[in-house]
């Protein structure tokens, strides 16, 4: 097939530090190529890829002090993709809503993956004007705020199985804590939590502007008055194998429907089984006292870190094998691109015109 991957542009693909979207669409399109697809990222210059890229912007535009105002951006990629939608069997979107309005005519072609929070009230008009593009969910907990709309699946994220290797023994006697400082992934719970067990506990998280002031208020003095936390600040892919793997736990005390929480299955990957509140995605993503434990309080996620740090890590990389490669990924996403009502009546006769030959197999 012939498939264009839409990211993002805040971040590279995959990103240079934290950035969990621009990620897997990095896992999945590598993955695509990988079994033979055509595939086209549109995405930032600093990107790497095998597939063919399409550069909308010279840098992540995070990473780029001259933007100040990402929208100008955006909108240029948006006319570079209506102006070669044409070539694609389909197109994979992953930037939200924006290019809605643009796709209208081939709409059935497409699909959108959300991958952020629903439960936002200015959203539901928007997704009520628009019931008919084609949706994919990361959860099935991400739909329940969410007004009817045509909803094409739920394909859970993936990682290379190779990316994070297993961990058996842990070098580190400690927890972790991965991700973003903010209120809703309440850092707080963890620290403590950890300091209910008398454990150390290593925080990997980036902070940003919009958390400048929930971190100086609330989480630096915290930091700061239990001896027991590191702070350690964003750290990259190459440290994030040794920073989970040689934990006893990931501590994932969400407070907030989370979409769908890649660091636990990061974790998973590593044998690292995960203590997380039952929450958002969490209790599909967690394999009670297999790959981690569900807990609804800080208390209770403390009394369970004994049993969480005895759990076979064997059982927990195998469950991430089964479930949450990003070969299954693949397989999923590819499984809807066919059912797509647009692929098989519009994309062949466009194929056919510009003399292209149309595969809509699988490639193994």
């Amino acid at each position: 097939m012939k498939i264009a991957q839409i990211a993002p542009l805040a971040e590279s693909v995959p990103p240079k530090l934290y950035g969990g979207t621009e990620r897997i669409v990095s896992y999945l399109t590598e993955e695509l190529v990988a079994q033979g697809h055509d595939v086209t990222l549109f995405a930032s210059a600093d990107s790497v890829t095998d597939a063919k890229l399409v550069a909308c912007s010279q840098v992540a535009l995070r990473l780029n002090p001259a933007v100040r105002d990402h929208l100008p951006h955006q909108m240029v990629m948006l006319e570079e993709i209506r102006r070669r939608a044409s070539e694609f069997d389909v197109l994979h979107f992953h930037i939200d809503l924006l290019h809605f309005p643009l796709i209208r005519d081939f709409a059935d072609r497409t699909v959108t993956t959300l991958h952020g929070r629903l439960d936002l009230l200015d959203l539901h008009p928007f997704y009520r004007t628009f019931p008919d593009i084609p949706l994919v969910s990361i959860s099935n907990d991400q739909r329940r705020p969410m007004p009817p709309v045509n909803w094409s699946g739920t394909v859970y994220h993936g990682l290379p199985a190779d990316l994070l290797p297993f961990t058996a023994t842990p070098k580190g006697n400690y927890l972790a804590f991965l991700g973003r400082i903010s209120p809703e992934k309440r850092p707080d719970r963890a620290i403590e939590i950890a300091t209910k067990v008398g454990m150390p506990l290593k925080i990997a998280a980036k902070i940003d502007n919009a958390d400048k002031a929930y971190w100086e208020a609330v989480i630096e003095p915290m930091v700061k008055s239990h001896p027991n936390v590191e702070f350690i600040g964003e750290i990259d892919e190459h440290q994030k194998a040794g920073f989970l793997g040689n934990a006893g736990a990931l501590l994932f005390p969400i407070d907030w429907p989370e979409p769908f929480g890649l660091v636990m299955i990061e974790a998973m990957s590593c044998g690292t089984p995960v203590i997380a509140f039952r929450c958002g995605s969490a209790p599909e993503v967690i394999d009670d006292g297999v790959s981690g434990i569900l807990v609804d309080s800080v208390t209770e996620a403390a009394e369970n870190v004994e049993w969480a740090l005895r759990m076979d890590r064997r059982k927990v990389r195998a469950t991430f094998e089964k479930r949450f490669t990003a070969k299954r990924m693949a397989r999923d996403y590819l499984e809807l691109y066919r059912n797509l009502p647009g692929v098989r009546a519009k994309a062949a006769p466009i194929r056919r015109s510009t003399g292209q030959a149309l595969d809509l197999q699988v490639v193994a």
